[in-house]
């Protein structure tokens, strides 16, 4: 079959081909034919009942410096579209929320990757809440109060923002630390939604793992390392992905929380393990696909769109 699929996404003429989700999932649409057009999150436009979008048509190539060529701008109905990934970066905040309600308003006529709805009521660190047995023990909440009995109680903790991403306003606090009340008056400042706490696992220092599902299925890994004298593993600040495999821990999370994945229409995500536990699970815009193709030998944008075009026929 033959597709439309417009891309609601960054700007593409800075990303890292090398790294970036969106890039092979876009070139792998391109590979199979299908009209592939690209718009900002800015670019969207709700007019007399219509869900619009000025967008352009988009080339792709793995050529460094030159890996985008895009064709005239066009206002385009995007109910007219057969697929919408939506692939912009966090942070999910009102911008972003604004979005999957206008997305909504199309889906599932027009296939929106992953579902605007679903996406809306999935934050990833609360969504994580939502499964018993698969979390470290965990505090959500403004209270300065709470997270210092939940400190007394664990000693060791992160504390991060509710809504943070990319490892961003991530702090891990020690039992000597004293600069818990500091911290808490500059998020206090900062955030007004509550913060996220939870027992420091020491198992980090052996790798936060990405595991990639499928429709529900897990298709692949990649272990990230964090570097010396941090306690964050993303890899955009200095995380090191090594190569994995699932643990049978890891495959009961997946079993776990796979099969309400697939139910909730989210195609594409990705979920963080430290040690036995689940931290998040990603559904705005999982990354981690082409590291995990380079150690795998893999090509998981395949199987991805495998996926889609399963649920178009």
């Amino acid at each position: 079959m033959t597709l439309s699929v417009a891309v609601q996404m960054d700007p593409v003429e800075s990303i890292d081909i090398d790294a970036d989700t969106t890039f092979v999932m876009a070139l792998e649409a391109q590979d199979r034919s299908h009209a592939v057009y690209y718009y900002q999150p800015r670019d969207l436009v709700f007019r007399e009942g219509r869900v619009e979008a000025y967008a352009r048509p988009m080339h792709l190539r793995r050529t460094k410096g030159d890996h985008v060529t895009l064709g005239n701008v066009a206002c385009m109905d995007l109910s007219k579209m057969d697929v919408v990934l939506m692939r912009q970066d966090p942070p999910f905040d009102m911008s972003y929320i604004t979005a999957t309600h206008l997305l909504e308003k199309i889906h599932p006529k027009t296939l929106v990757v992953n579902d605007p709805a679903e996406v809306r009521n999935a934050p990833e660190k609360l969504f994580v809440t939502g499964f018993d047995g698969v979390m470290p023990p965990t505090l959500i909440t403004s209270s300065a109060q709470a997270i210092r009995e939940f400190r007394d109680e664990h000693q060791d903790i992160i504390v991060k923002p509710l809504y943070g991403n990319g490892g961003a306003g991530v702090f891990h606090i020690t039992p000597g630390d004293e600069n818990l009340a500091s911290l808490l008056e500059m998020f206090d400042q900062m955030f007004p939604e509550p913060l996220i706490v939870q027992k420091y696992l020491p198992e980090v220092r052996e790798g936060d793992k990405r595991i990639i599902l499928i429709d529900g299925k897990p298709v692949g890994a990649i272990n990230r390392i964090p570097a010396a004298g941090e306690s964050r593993s993303n890899m955009h600040v200095g995380g090191r992905p090594v190569s994995s495999t699932l643990t049978r821990r890891e495959r009961e999370i997946c079993e776990i929380i796979g099969p309400e994945l697939a139910r909730r229409g989210m195609i594409l995500v990705g979920i963080d393990v430290i040690g036995d536990w689940l931290t998040e699970i990603n559904v705005t815009s999982p990354t981690g696909l082409q590291e995990i193709n380079r150690f795998d030998d893999t090509k998981l944008e395949s199987i991805l769109w495998d996926a889609i075009e399963k649920k178009l026929n």
